[in-house]
């Protein structure tokens, strides 16, 4: 198999001006499903850095006093420690917007302050479109002794509130606002990847692009004074980056980015913006044959649908399944209804294409309450498989900063049917086990036996509610998902909230034209 068949190459890439390779090989990528699987390999190996290591890293809501593990390290205090012990640590936060629209503008500077004052470099950066935001997730250690011991994780797991929860989905101690039907203590499933290899120096990349930009962190006056005063808007220069890590692995590895086109002053390393992650989903989306497993936070967005739907209709043994939360993140009655009306036009757009060969469903905990689906997880035919912050959305593609790790591991998987790689049919089997309640999985490598397996649990467990949840509650944590309804008034009133503020479009207006990416 040509790696080329399914990797971007330079050209399509489509950015001259990054330093990133194409893709690399022999490394080893390890999923880390769940925030609390995450969390605590992060605290292991931020722990163990020393004199002159490197820790870098980059959030979209960071929370300081959220607990790594039950009895911590608090997250400030993990990375202040790794300070103290000579550890280099930088930081690029994003800015965010106000804490009264549910972001997490005071948190984020708190997380900067307890950094500056362990020794440590954070950065509240606000370079990007107006109303956008830098959704990148991922923290890069590197060893000044042994590199073989170097680490990147990428992924959508973001270091604050609501995040560290397990496989018993009872939801993290530690809660951000989610609408009530997710309950008190909300219900959360994510993933993240770790990168051993050489791909770390490739991760490192991306953080130093960013980091490197001469470019003002804010445009806001008051804003930039005030980072000044409190020195986060100093940016030293990072020491020369080491050497790649020797091979780990049999993955290849491509990261793909979003970075918006800025209409004033581009970015140096993507001057008309980056859009690879598109691009990678349209190329490994013409190649689909036989199965499209999706976990996405949205899925917004007919025109970003489009390649779903156009593989579908192409391939007639082609089956796809999504994995959605059953509720959007935000209750208010406009922004709700302007979730929906996304949901809508994609969903009908799938239905259409794809008919039978389409479910979508999303999750709940043993106890019946729903589970907010975060994770960004995309599997191709066994083959391709990608994780990363990016959602299936225009934001995600056009919009916002994004950052994923796709991967095809040269090791065949040698389970029937052929043609399938180890790394992706043990991803998406993994995440079946445990929507499935089930151990053994090996029997669901064959496309139509997963989809049906899927269809079968669902559909008892869908039976017991309505039944009143009486007798025992059969196994699995599946439900069909219900398609979304908003009022002819709503629509009228969400649907300008939608395509302004919700699901902007960041392309250059040629591509905009051309409905390209």
């Amino acid at each position: 198999m040509r790696l080329d068949d399914w990797f971007l190459t330079d050209e399509e890439r489509g950015n001259d001006a990054t330093r990133l390779a194409a893709w690399s090989e022999h490394n080893l990528v390890r999923p880390l499903i769940h925030g609390a699987t995450y969390f605590a390999d992060l605290a292991a190996r931020v722990a163990d850095l020393g004199h002159d290591d490197l820790l870098l890293f980059t959030d979209w809501r960071g929370d300081p006093d959220e607990r790594l593990m039950p009895d911590g390290p608090e997250v400030a205090a993990a990375l202040a420690r790794a300070a103290h012990q000579g550890a280099l640590v930088r930081g690029l936060i994003w800015h965010s917007h106000l804490d009264a629209l549910r972001f997490s503008s005071a948190e984020n500077r708190h997380l900067g302050e307890c950094i500056e004052e362990a020794g440590g470099q954070a950065v509240l950066d606000t370079r990007v479109r107006v109303g956008g935001s830098h959704h990148q997730k991922f923290v890069v250690l590197r060893h000044s002794d042994d590199s073989s011991r170097d680490v990147a994780y990428v992924g959508g797991i973001d270091l604050c509130h609501s995040r560290r929860d397990d496989a018993r989905h009872l939801g993290d101690p530690q809660v951000a606002p989610l609408p009530g039907v997710y309950g008190e203590r909300p219900a959360w499933h994510d993933v993240q990847v770790a990168i051993s290899g050489p791909a770390v120096a490739e991760v490192e990349k991306v953080f130093r692009e960013r980091w490197e930009d001469p470019a003002p962190e804010t445009r806001q006056p008051f804003r930039r004074l005030r980072d000044r005063m409190q020195g986060m808007a100093d940016v030293p220069p990072l020491p020369a980056p080491a050497p790649p890590p020797p091979p780990a692995g049999t993955h290849a590895v491509q990261l793909l980015r979003t970075y918006p086109h800025l209409p004033r002053r581009g970015y140096p390393f993507a001057p008309q913006g980056e859009r690879s992650v598109a691009r990678a989903y349209r190329k490994v989306l013409a190649q689909a044959s036989s199965l499209i497993y999706l976990e996405d936070q949205y899925l917004w967005s007919a025109e970003v649908i489009e390649s779903f739907a156009t593989a579908l209709e192409r391939e007639p043994e082609l089956r796809m399944i999504v994995v959605v939360p059953r509720y959007p993140d935000e209750d208010g009655r406009l922004t709700s209804a302007a979730c929906a009306i996304g949901r809508m036009a994609a969903l009908a757009r799938l239905r259409s294409a794809g008919g039978s060969r389409l479910a979508i469903y999303d999750l709940e905990n043993h106890a019946g309450t729903p589970v907010y689906v975060h994770a960004k997880v995309c599997v191709v035919d066994d083959i391709w498989a990608n994780v990363g912050s990016d959602n299936v959305n225009l934001r995600s593609w056009t919009y916002d900063s994004e950052l994923s790790c796709a991967v095809i591991d040269a090791e065949p998987d040698p389970r029937s049917p052929s043609g399938a790689r180890k790394y992706a049919r043990d991803l998406r089997l993994t995440l079946a086990a445990e929507h499935l309640d089930r151990e053994y999985v090996d029997d669901l490598c064959e496309p139509k036996a997963v989809f049906e397996a899927f269809a079968e649990s669902a559909a008892r467990l869908e039976a017991w509610h309505q039944r009143g949840r009486t007798g025992d509650r059969p196994p699995g944590r599946l439900r069909p998902h219900p398609e979304p309804k908003v009022g002819r008034l709503s629509k009228v009133m969400a649907g300008p909230l939608y395509h302004a503020v919700v699901d902007p479009d960041g392309r250059p207006r040629h591509l905009r034209r051309a409905k390209d990416f």
